[in-house]
């Protein structure tokens, strides 16, 4: 009888293993709103506060694009991008689990302990990246000139990447990566962990992504696995920085961005901020946080087995834009 009842677990285990699991985003339940805060209006607060970077502090500015205007500087926090990581092929997690193509094609998502003496953990996990303007359709702001407007949509899918499984072929993507792959840049970072930690990551140490580890190289590979919400938060941390060094995500803070969206071929980790949706929503105080900030105090829970070993995150993107 306990040969049987192991042979029955074990069945039920290896068929949870590479199962795609997810949820629906719940805009109602599952999106931390209070992440919206603080707006500013000339550099004031005129909203309950929050975590928040610089802001201009003028109170006219002028545009020319998408229409001409004089105007007012307001800032605010949008929800606008989607992204799922992964450990199995063509898992839409934050659709639902909806998997929409096969099993053959190469680079599964895994754990594995490397060869070291130390038993160091690795893994490597696909990242599909959406457009997500929730504001824009749910109508929550209506005629608002400093609002992301279109439709839902999958906008990259890392299955498809040759890059994004090879870090030698990745170094076309970014040559820089030589140049901080050693332990003294690498041991700088421990700055960018504080200062992510204590308020928003340095934006001039570029290749560090705070308390995850490394920005470099931008692949689906993680060499120093601590657990899957670390790993998960660091890859989230490199789609960021790789969409916007292929230029399909721009930059929307600063003088600059005023007016609209700018080419930022080298991401400002202060423009962002990543909230989980699954396995959890965390949607209570400090729901989203910046890139780089550690996640030991709140992680705890959130990997489950079989489950919950696939991630969802909400991406706030700052936006500065000058009002009509």
């Amino acid at each position: 009888m306990r040969f049987f009842i192991c042979i029955f677990s074990l069945l039920l285990m290896f068929e949870g293993y590479g199962k795609c699991t997810g949820r629906f985003v719940n805009p109602a339940t599952d999106i931390c709103w209070s992440c919206l805060f603080p707006i500013t209006i000339c550099g004031l607060k005129v909203s309950p506060s929050g975590e928040d970077t610089s802001n201009p502090r003028e109170i006219l500015c002028t545009c020319e694009k998408p229409i001409p205007r004089i105007g007012i500087p307001v800032s605010f926090w949008e929800p606008a991008r989607l992204i799922d990581v992964t450990r199995v092929k063509f898992c839409l997690v934050n659709m639902g689990g909806l998997q929409i193509g096969a099993d053959s094609i190469r680079g599964h998502g895994n754990v594995s302990t490397g060869a070291t003496t130390n038993n160091t953990k690795s893994s490597f996990y696909q990242v599909h990246y959406y457009i997500y303007p929730v504001l824009y359709w749910l109508e929550l702001l209506t005629n608002f000139v400093c609002m992301e407007k279109g439709q839902m949509d999958v906008a990259y899918i890392t299955e498809f990447d040759p890059l994004w499984n090879d870090d030698e072929t990745a170094f076309v993507l970014n040559p820089e990566a030589v140049i901080f792959g050693n332990p003294i840049a690498q041991a700088a970072c421990a700055a960018d962990s504080v200062a992510a930690t204590a308020g928003f990551p340095l934006d001039e140490m570029f290749w560090c992504a705070g308390c995850q580890g490394s920005i470099y190289p931008y692949t689906g590979h993680v060499p120093y696995h601590i657990g899957g919400v670390q790993a998960s938060l660091l890859l989230t941390s490199r789609m960021l920085a790789k969409m916007h060094r292929e230029l399909l995500a721009q930059g929307t803070i600063g003088k600059s961005g005023m007016c609209g969206p700018y080419l930022m071929p080298l991401m400002m980790k202060s423009q962002y901020k990543q909230q989980m949706l699954y396995p959890s929503s965390t949607t209570g105080k400090g729901g989203c946080k910046p890139l780089g900030r550690t996640s030991v105090h709140w992680e705890g829970g959130k990997e489950k087995p079989y489950t919950g070993e696939d991630f969802g995150y909400l991406i706030w993107r700052k936006r500065q834009c000058c009002l009509l």
